[in-house]
């Protein structure tokens, strides 16, 4: 015969089996209530403000976190895509950080030796001139080891667009001083700062390059603010489309930042664009198209 204490203890896990059998229908009935069979989204109307473009390849890329070289990639493809030229279009990487862009755009890519990608883009653009036809190119392999290039093909008025990719420094081999490095920039070969008695000046490339006869347009754009990323874009928009015309060689110079060789977070790298690198390469048209080539180019169209 069980006794009064065993009965009280039954008597107690029988409450509470049953306050937790209440519960658990509340829940349930809450559940049922709050969550509908179908989310209320579906039934609602969406306008799509922005899409991946299909000319870039949905991998993972391997700059470092901030780098202005992932934004420029996107931007370049977005006016590919938006042009609907994906299939006239050839690029020709550099040696240097951007040496692996043919894995991320989804275009007909060449590879370069250093500083030779517009001696190979010149090669391409006289083989098949319908196609659309540009370089990517940082300071070091640009404005160093390929400024004859560069120099020759822009005043040839080679038919190209040529993204010059400015951040003042050897990105890629652990940042020595790049042609375009600042006065007093602290690089891996300038650990006291850029002295223009030893170095000279930094090469100012899009005023240098706009004096050659075959420049048709030069820009210089930055990436590191919302309003300087639409106007970055127009810029390449209007490289991309003024090959129609054939008239010369564009040239988009845009300044990036380079966190990892800077020593500063990307939001310290991005201020020090606004500070620093604008006093000495400031952004704005350069040289532009005159009226009558505008006029055709919309005859082109």
């Amino acid at each position: 015969m069980r006794s009064e204490e065993h009965l009280l203890v039954d008597e107690q896990l029988i409450s509470a089996k049953e306050e937790s059998d209440d519960k658990t229908t509340a829940e349930k009935e809450i559940t049922e209530t709050v969550i509908p069979d179908k989310p209320r989204c579906l039934d609602e109307e969406y306008e799509m403000v922005y899409h991946k473009p299909k000319t870039l390849v949905d991998v993972s890329m391997h700059y470092c976190p901030g780098c202005a070289h992932s934004l420029v990639h996107k931007l370049v493809m977005e006016v590919v895509d938006e042009l609907g030229i994906q299939e006239q279009t050839i690029g020709v990487a550099p040696v240097g950080c951007a040496v692996f862009a043919y894995d991320y755009m989804d275009i007909d890519m060449s590879e370069a030796a250093h500083g030779r990608a517009c001696a190979t883009a010149t090669g391409i653009k006289r083989l098949m001139p319908d196609r659309y036809v540009f370089t990517y190119q940082g300071d070091g392999d640009l404005a160093a080891i390929g400024i004859a290039e560069t120099l020759h093909t822009i005043n040839r008025g080679e038919n190209i667009t040529i993204v010059f990719m400015n951040n003042a420094v050897y990105g890629m081999t652990s940042g020595q001083m790049a042609p375009t490095s600042l006065v007093g920039m602290k690089t891996t070969t300038s650990p006291f700062g850029r002295d223009v008695m030893e170095y000279g000046e930094p090469i100012r490339v899009s005023e240098l390059i706009s004096h050659l006869p075959g420049a048709f347009y030069v820009t210089r754009q930055a990436v590191n603010s919302a309003t300087a990323v639409r106007k970055a874009k127009k810029a390449l928009m209007n490289a991309f489309r003024y090959q129609k015309l054939k008239k010369g060689t564009s040239f988009v110079e845009i300044i990036g930042n380079c966190p990892s060789n800077w020593k500063m977070t990307p939001i310290e790298a991005s201020k020090y664009i606004d500070d620093e690198m604008i006093k000495t390469f400031p952004l704005g048209d350069i040289k532009l198209p005159k009226g009558e080539d505008l006029k055709l180019l919309e005859e082109v169209k």
